[in-house]
């Protein structure tokens, strides 16, 4: 949710922020109305109850007609006095409303428009050249006797699948070191709950534009997560946090419907309704946040360093970056059979927008409440599988196994199964 104080002071700012982002710019002057029609009717509001509570001292002391006559005045006033508070209530609702429909604004420097005007900030990697006809991840992945998408459509339907033998030992291992690796950077581990109450994943904006992604349990009122983003964000709601920054990463299944992805990447596990992710969040200071976002980036980057991936950079248009987000940087590794770039990562710098939302505060050098500043960045997720597997196959079907996972898988080559 934006700061209404700073809109009033600089509503320029949104206008740009939503010109960037190709939405509507005469929400501003619809918050603005809204705002100045509120705290006027708040003001009259408070004015009537102020004058009522000062005409009970009179008409205690009144006798006779004139009694009578205060006594009549008093039932007005508090006629009065509620249909004001009815009204200011009124306009903070409908205000509430229109808050929660727009977007962050933009950080300085996000590049303005939609997906595909991106910016690659850098590339990093050489990618693989083969003296053979490379496979894609699926047909590696069946052969090595590690994916399993015929039985996985069997039990649940399209875009589930099983990860078998050595596809869930990859797994378990790609997850493991990302925890490793997070774990010595100071997050603090978790396994988040993965269904959550509305107020939970309304507070960190997904259900708002992407609403029709998100599997809902309407007898019990609860969410699906589709990224433990959202239960590592609430985890602080309603609460004054007496340190920062705070780093927590998740362990999570997370689950998303794909609405409106029908016919995209509908072969493997490029994009898939469950899968498994560890994700760091940040709670900071937001004078901090620049900052706690290029680390975020950085931590990202040496995951993906060891796997041994060639990806790229790049900094998310802002018409691509939901609600939530004032800025986002995604890193993309190589997938051969594609012969593109394909996103594995992203990190979020959400500024104060969910902690308003979720009432997520500090306390400032001056001892006054403020929001605290919100990121997230992904450390490996069930796709990684997909580059592993394309990017280090070998002309025989088998997978050579990045040094850093070796040791917890035990191997340093997956061969494929003999049938």
């Amino acid at each position: 949710m934006i700061d209404l104080r700073a809109l009033r002071e600089d509503p320029e700012r949104l206008r740009a922020s939503q010109r960037a982002r190709g939405e509507d710019e005469a929400v501003v002057d619809t918050l603005l109305d809204l705002d100045e029609r509120r705290r006027s009717a708040l003001t009259s509001f408070e004015s009537l109850r102020a004058e009522q509570k000062s005409f009970g001292k009179s008409v205690s002391k009144a006798q006779g007609d004139e009694r009578q006559a205060l006594l009549a005045r008093a039932k007005e006033l508090a006629q009065q006095v509620k249909e004001a508070e009815a009204e200011a209530d009124r306009l903070a609702a409908e205000l509430d409303t229109v808050l929660k429909v727009v977007p962050n604004l933009i950080e300085d420097g996000a590049p303005a428009g939609g997906e595909q005007d991106f910016v690659t900030l850098e590339h990093v990697g050489e990618v693989p050249s083969f003296d053979f006809e490379p496979k894609d991840h699926l047909e590696l992945g069946e052969g090595l006797g590690a994916i399993d998408m015929e039985r996985g459509a069997k039990v649940s339907g399209a875009r589930f699948y099983y990860l078998t033998g050595v596809g869930a030992r990859l797994q378990l291992a790609l997850l493991n070191l990302a925890m490793e690796q997070a774990i010595e950077a100071g997050f603090v581990p978790m396994y988040p709950p993965v269904l959550v109450k509305p107020e939970a994943m309304e507070g960190t904006g997904f259900l708002g534009a992407h609403a029709a992604e998100v599997y809902q349990l309407p007898q019990d009122d609860l969410y699906l997560v589709g990224t433990s983003e959202v239960p590592l964000a609430a985890y602080h709601m309603n609460e004054i946090i007496d340190a920062l920054p705070r780093r927590y990463v998740g362990w999570s299944s997370c689950f998303r419907r794909e609405a409106g992805s029908y016919g995209k990447d509908t072969r493997g596990i490029i994009r898939v309704h469950q899968f498994d992710k560890v994700e760091m969040f940040s709670y900071c200071d937001p004078a901090d946040a620049h900052e706690e976002h290029l680390r975020l980036l950085n931590w990202e980057k040496e995951m993906l360093a060891k796997v041994e991936l060639p990806y790229r950079v790049i900094d998310v248009a802002a018409g691509d970056l939901g609600a939530s987000a004032a800025r986002k940087f995604d890193c993309e590794a190589w997938v051969p059979t594609q012969n593109a770039f394909r996103e594995v990562t992203s990190t979020s710098n959400c500024t104060e927008f969910q902690a308003r939302r979720l009432a997520v505060r500090h306390r400032d050098g001056n001892g006054k409440t403020q929001p605290v500043a919100t990121l997230n960045g992904t450390l490996a997720t069930t796709r990684w599988i997909v580059a592993i597997l394309e990017n280090h196959q070998q002309a025989d079907g088998s997978v050579r196994v990045p040094k850093a996972l070796q040791r917890y898988l035990g191997l340093e080559v997956l061969e494929p199964i003999k049938r």
